[in-house]
């Protein structure tokens, strides 16, 4: 991992915790006490799509930021805002109720989008900004 910004330092954080980045990106970007995380598919470790429905992946997806926030020094709780984006809208209360289990009574800010397409094929992707510290 690198180590996250700090006094508006820009610094990438990765960790092998999570799959890595597909393209020419970092998996997070820390500057100052807020982490910026690329959006998380729902790939396993060895970067094969997890199949299974808009939940599954959806947990996945949760799994990898949260190991990603983690490698930060910061829970996914903390976040302060997720972008969800599916190729499945009709499958959105499936995806709320896999969302659901990872935050408590003050979940985090939230945008959902219904995309054409994502990479390899996902049914969902998600982002995250997250507070660290």
């Amino acid at each position: 991992m690198t180590a996250p910004g700090r006094a508006g330092a820009r610094a990438a954080v990765a960790t092998d915790a999570a799959p890595p980045a597909i393209g020419p990106y970092s998996q997070a970007v820390a500057h100052g006490d807020v982490l910026y995380c690329s959006g998380a598919l729902p790939l396993e470790l060895d970067g094969s799509l997890r199949a299974g429905t808009a939940a599954e992946q959806t947990t996945r997806c949760l799994q990898n930021l949260a190991a990603l926030c983690e490698a930060a020094g910061a829970p996914l709780a903390g976040a302060l805002r997720l972008t969800v984006y599916t190729t499945v809208l009709d499958e959105f209360a499936d995806i709320n109720t896999a969302y659901a289990r990872f935050f408590g009574q003050a979940p985090p800010a939230r945008v959902t989008i219904g995309v054409a397409a994502l990479p390899k094929g996902a049914l969902v992707e998600i982002d995250a900004i997250v507070a660290l510290g």
